[in-house]
């Protein structure tokens, strides 16, 4: 085993087989890459207390040294977090298991091909270019995920959810308190299922998905630019829709409480002119 106390803004390059990723930060940033060469943790910034990192049988560990259990009121004060306060950035092998935590701040995962799971209490989270299986959750703030593939999941209780450029097989968006919007391009029999309680859900496919379409507001009102996805029964603004797009082989869900729903459809025209 080999272990680092940083407690100043260093360089750390570990040339020995990485194959997990264990993150447990307090503050600050955090930034995760996958790449080809050997795992690196470059700490650009660390407070009073220091980040530890250290490497066994193949685990890469970093966190903070003697972190609160359970933050309370000062912490939301900002004086015991400030405490904790790190930038750290790490390059591990695509293929790396990730289990990413931070309590309080932004972090940034991308080019990781194997299962990702990230937990954010309050701050913000950016996916890129994952793979695998992901699954993101934070408490307060928003979750954005670009060019993701494979099996994804995104909660948020207050915050909104962004999902685009996105051929996952599975996608499954929640928040309670804001909105949804998703720009999807996905493969043969997907599974879609969008859910909030407070806020509008938008969902742009390609005119040519195979899709069965189920969407359903209480007290919002839907909108399709599919023809073949029709209002059902009632008079006033149309509360449910269900419509087969091309054969029907994948589901699209779409439910909001308080909150309007529009589907949109995207001209395969336009994937042709972003080719070079």
């Amino acid at each position: 085993m080999t272990n680092w106390k940083v407690d100043r803004p260093q360089r750390i390059t570990i040339d020995e087989p990485v194959t997990r990723l264990d993150v447990r930060l307090v503050a600050g940033r955090l930034n995760v890459v996958g790449t080809d060469g050997p795992a690196r943790v470059d700490v650009t910034r660390v407070s009073s207390r220091p980040v530890i990192v250290e490497h066994r049988d193949g685990v890469l560990r970093v966190g903070h040294e003697h972190p609160p259990r359970r933050p309370g009121f000062l912490w939301w004060l900002g004086q015991l977090g400030r405490r904790y306060r790190a930038e750290v950035s790490i390059a591990v092998p695509a293929d790396t298991l990730a289990d990413l935590h931070l309590v309080d701040g932004a972090l940034v995962a991308s080019g990781l091909v194997n299962d990702t799971t990230v937990n954010v209490t309050s701050g913000q989270v950016t996916l890129m270019g994952l793979a695998g299986r992901t699954d993101a959750r934070i408490v307060s703030g928003p979750v954005e995920a670009l060019g993701v593939t494979g099996d994804l999941t995104l909660d948020t209780v207050s915050g909104e959810v962004t999902l685009g450029e996105s051929a996952a097989g599975r996608v499954h968006a929640n928040t309670i308190s804001g909105a949804i919007t998703c720009d999807l391009d996905n493969p043969r029999r997907s599974e879609i299922r969008l859910t909030t309680v407070s806020g509008p859900i938008t969902v742009r496919v390609r005119e040519d998905s195979d899709l069965d379409v189920h969407l359903h507001t209480t007290s919002g009102r839907i909108t399709s630019g599919f023809p073949q996805v029709d209002g059902v029964g009632g008079i006033g603004p149309v509360k449910d829709s269900h419509g087969v797009l091309g054969a029907g082989e994948g589901k699209l869900w779409a439910s909001a409480t308080s909150g309007s729903i529009a589907l949109l459809a995207r001209p395969v025209d336009d994937d042709q002119e972003e080719q070079p």
